[in-house]
C-alpha cells in the first residue's frame, strides 16, 4: 500500500542538534524513495527565518512560527519545570510547536484541504503532545518513537513532568518503536506497556560513509589541524559534551594509554555543558599536548573525514540507547571501543568477540578499562584493519537505511491494518 504519514519531529534539516535529526532526515527520505508520502512538522529556528511550508527532497515540511508564551507559563506549569535547567523558555517553545503543529494538521490540512493521512508518527516527548492531540481529534493510529528517556538522559535526575509526558505517550500510542533491546528493557522497567514495544535499530548510509572515497591527503590535513604527526595514532570521540557520554573518563584513561602507547593523541569533537570542565581536567592532568578539542558543529563531510583520519573511535557512554556514531565509525572501517554498562544499544551494535569482532566493550565508569579497550584496538595495525573490515561488513548486512526503512514501513502497515 502507498502510505501517507504525518511525522512530528523536533529537529530536522537544516536544524540538526544530534542523532534524532540525522535519523529523521534519512528515514523520511527513504520512505519517499519507497513511494510513500511524508509530511514533516518540525521546529522553526529562533529567528523564525526558515520557510513555514516547503517541499524538500520530495518531503513536505511545515515549521510553525514561534510565539513567546514564557510570561504566561509560570502560573500554570509544575514547579519542576520552573526549576528546570533548560528553562521555561524552551518548554514554552515546545508547547507552542506541539499545539500549532496539531492545529495546522487537524484544522488546515485534514479539515480544510481534505488531505487523508494513514498514520501519525511522533518522535520522543518533544513531539508526543502534538501526536496525542492529533490522534484524539482524528482517530488516526499513532506510532511513538522513543529514542531515549528523561530518566536515562539525566541518569535519574530529570523532570517528573517530562517523564509523565513520555508515559502518557506510551499509553496513548498504538505502537511504541524503540532503538535497541536495552531500551526496550528500560521502557518495560519504567512501566511502558510491553506488548506495544517494537525494536528497530537506526541506520547509516554506507555510500556516504565509505572509506574508499577519502584520500590520504585529506585525512593528513585533518590530523595536521590538531598537530598530529604521521607516526602518531588518533583516538577520536564525537558527540555532545554532557555527563552521560563519559568523555571525562576517556580523558582520565589517557595516562594509562600513553604509558604503553606514547604516540597516542585524543581528539574530542562536539559541544555541550562540559566544555570548560573538560578543558580544566585536561590542564590539571597535564595532558594539553595529548588531548585536542574542537568545540564546533562541523559539516557532515568534515565529520566523515575525522572518522577517516582516526585509528580508533571511542564512545564510553553511561547511557546510550543506540549510538549512530558507532555505525558511522564502523561504516568507515574503524575499530570501536564502547561503553557497555547500563543502557547501551552500542553493546548490541558492536561485536566484541568471535570471528565477526569489530570492537571492544568496556566499563564506562572505569578509566583503566577504557584504556585497556583502546590499547587492545591500537596495539596491532593488522588487527585494527581486520576489526574495521568486520565493522563495515556488519553495517552492510544489518544497518543500511534501506533495511531500517523497510522494517519501519512494515510495522506501520501492520498498525494501520489492525
Amino acid at each position: 500500500m502507498r502510505m501517507k504519514a504525518a511525522v512530528l519531529v523536533y529537529e530536522y534539516p537544516p536544524k540538526i542538534v544530534g542523532g534524532l535529526g540525522t535519523y529523521a532526515a534519512e528515514i523520511t527520505r527513504k520512505f519517499v524513495l519507497m513511494d510513500h508520502d511524508v509530511t514533516v512538522f518540525t521546529m522553526n529556528d529562533d529567528e523564525g527565518s526558515l520557510p513555514t511550508r516547503e517541499i524538500w527532497r520530495g518531503i513536505e515540511i511545515h515549521r510553525p512560527l514561534h510565539i513567546d508564551v514564557s510570561d504566561s507559563l509560570p502560573d500554570v506549569i509544575a514547579e519542576d519545570i520552573r526549576k528546570w535547567g533548560r528553562g521555561i523558555n524552551l518548554f514554552g517553545k515546545l508547547l507552542v510547536y506541539n499545539y500549532l503543529t496539531a492545529s495546522k494538521l487537524i484544522n488546515d490540512l485534514i479539515k480544510k484541504e481534505k488531505i487523508q493521512y494513514d498514520i501519525v508518527v511522533a518522535h520522543d516527548w518533544l513531539s508526543i503532545i502534538g501526536g496525542i492531540t492529533v490522534k484524539k481529534e482524528t482517530k488516526l493510529p499513532l506510532a511513538f518513537h522513543v529514542h531515549s528517556t528523561e530518566k536515562g538522559r539525566t541518569l535519574g535526575n530529570g523532570s517528573g513532568v517530562v517523564s509523565n509526558i513520555e508515559m502518557r505517550g506510551g499509553k496513548m500510542a498504538d505502537i511504541i518503536v524503540t532503538v535497541s533491546y536495552a531500551m526496550k528493557d528500560e521502557l518495560i522497567q519504567l512501566g511502558f506497556p510491553r506488548e506495544k514495544i517494537h525494536v528497530i535499530y537506526n541506520g547509516v548510509d554506507p555510500k556516504k560513509y565509505d572509506p574508499n572515497k577519502y584520500s590520504a591527503d585529506q585525512t593528513r590535513k585533518i590530523k595536521e589541524q590538531y598537530g598530529i604527526k604521521d607516526n602518531e595514532l588518533m583516538i577520536f570521540f564525537i558527540g555532545r559534551l554532557v555527563g552521560v557520554k563519559g568523555v571525562d573518563k576517556l580523558i582520565m584513561a589517557m595516562p594509562h594509554i600513553l604509558s604503553k602507547i606514547p604516540q597516542a593523541r585524543l581528539v574530542i569533537l562536539g559541544v555541550g555543558d562540559l566544555q570548560e570542565y573538560l578543558m580544566n581536567l585536561t590542564r590539571t592532568m597535564r595532558l594539553d599536548k595529548y588531548v585536542k578539542f574542537n568545540f564546533n558543529f562541523i559539516p557532515e563531510k568534515e565529520r566523515i573525514l575525522h572518522y577517516a583520519a582516526c585509528d580508533v573511535a571511542v564512545f564510553p557512554s553511561h547511557y546510550e540507547p543506540f549510538g549512530i556514531v558507532a555505525l558511522e565509525a564502523m561504516s568507515m572501517e574503524k575499530p570501536l571501543v564502547v561503553g557497555a554498562s547500563g543502557v547501551s544499544g552500542m553493546r548490541e551494535i558492536v561485536i566484541c568477540c568471535s570471528e565477526e569482532q569489530c570492537g571492544y566493550h568496556v566499563d564506562s565508569n572505569n578509566p583503566s578499562d577504557i584504556a585497556w579497550g583502546v590499547m587492545s584496538a591500537l596495539e596491532d595495525p593488522e588487527k585494527r584493519k581486520w576489526l574495521g573490515k568486520n565493522g563495515r561488513k556488519r553495517v552492510l548486512a544489518e544497518f543500511t537505511w534501506s533495511k531500517i526503512a523497510e522494517k519501519t514501513i512494515k510495522l506501520y502497515e501492520e498498525t494501520i491494518q489492525k
